[in-house]
């Protein structure tokens, strides 16, 4: 077994769909990126110069309708929760992500086709190690009546969400889920995004949701579910509520050791749950991973410190 090293995309792949609020046609294509990259977007299609941008906390503008990413220029890409939910959940560590419109494309609604363009890339391990951000002490936002909260986690990374919709068709839902690549290609990867039909409606009215559509959304009234094709899972909603999730905290730069649990959550509460930990440099530290054959040789940075190897393969094994 070797050391959780670090990980990148073998080559590059594309995928082409519409954006869900300007309707437009628009490509994305993933790439490698050099150790230590992160997740970075690349904006073409602009006049000038393409523009790169982090996928960091501080590059979000917005939580709106989605994760919305900008510079002092303005906003870039919107959107961005979906394919860095794929990218997190598949063990990625570096990778560039160029986008020639305002928008990620919203594809089938989910992750999958992000994932299905990962496995058509390849993944590599880079000859870094692996590092993670290990929560240290709770961390709780509320807004209204949301509420979003980082605890310690001995076991990796845990998603613990709980929905409750008024539309009775959805009402409550929870799921919890460990992340894994196999458990998030499995379990979340394919849960789309979804909306009751008065919400649509006043969206289109609003300029909004242009591109949304039966194809890439699961859509109720308040007595049945829209789609003709049914859901993928029973608990669907509470599913893609994770796979927001997984996005949104992947904008911390390094995938995060600890437990989140959201209540009536939303983009909103999950940037804000992770800027609130961000911002206690008290609440976190930055742990290398190694495997548990090679305990004698524990490399640790100041004010850091290591994790065992049962941790590091909850993000993927080394891929060669």
């Amino acid at each position: 077994m070797k050391f959780s090293r670090q990980t990148t995309l073998r080559s590059q792949a594309t995928v082409t769909g519409v954006g869900v609020h300007s309707g437009l046609p628009v490509n994305l294509t993933l790439g490698p990126a050099p150790v230590d990259a992160g997740f970075i977007f690349v904006r073409t299609g602009l006049d000038g110069a393409d523009r790169e941008i982090p996928a960091s906390a501080d590059a979000v503008i917005a939580t709106d309708f989605a994760t919305v990413l900008g510079d002092r220029e303005g906003p870039l890409v919107s959107t961005a929760e979906h394919v860095l939910a794929a990218l997190r959940g598949m063990g990625i560590d570096n990778a560039t992500i160029e986008v020639d419109g305002p928008e990620v494309p919203i594809m089938d609604g989910s992750a999958a086709p992000f994932v299905a363009a990962i496995e058509q890339a390849g993944i590599v391990t880079q000859p870094a190690i692996r590092r993670f951000i290990q929560v240290l002490k709770p961390v709780q936002v509320k807004i209204g009546d949301s509420v979003g909260e980082l605890r310690p986690f001995a076991g990796g990374f845990r998603a613990e969400v709980e929905i409750d919709f008024t539309n009775p068709v959805i009402g409550r839902q929870t799921f919890s889920f460990d992340l894994s690549p196999e458990g998030f290609r499995r379990d979340v990867a394919r849960a789309r995004t979804f909306g009751c039909m008065n919400d649509v409606a006043k969206l289109w009215g609003a300029g909004f949701a242009l591109g949304a559509s039966f194809d890439n959304t699961v859509v109720f009234d308040d007595t049945r579910l829209l789609n003709t094709e049914g859901l993928r899972y029973a608990n669907e909603c509470a599913r893609h509520k994770v796979l927001d999730v997984i996005g949104d905290l992947a904008l911390a730069g390094l995938p995060l050791l600890g437990i989140y649990r959201s209540v009536r959550g939303g983009h909103k509460v999950n940037h804000a749950v992770l800027k609130a930990l961000l911002a206690d440099r008290s609440a976190w530290r930055v742990v290398e991973a190694e495997t548990a054959r090679r305990p004698s040789r524990s490399h640790v940075e100041a004010g850091a410190g290591t994790v065992r190897g049962l941790i590091a393969p909850a993000y993927g094994p080394d891929v060669s």
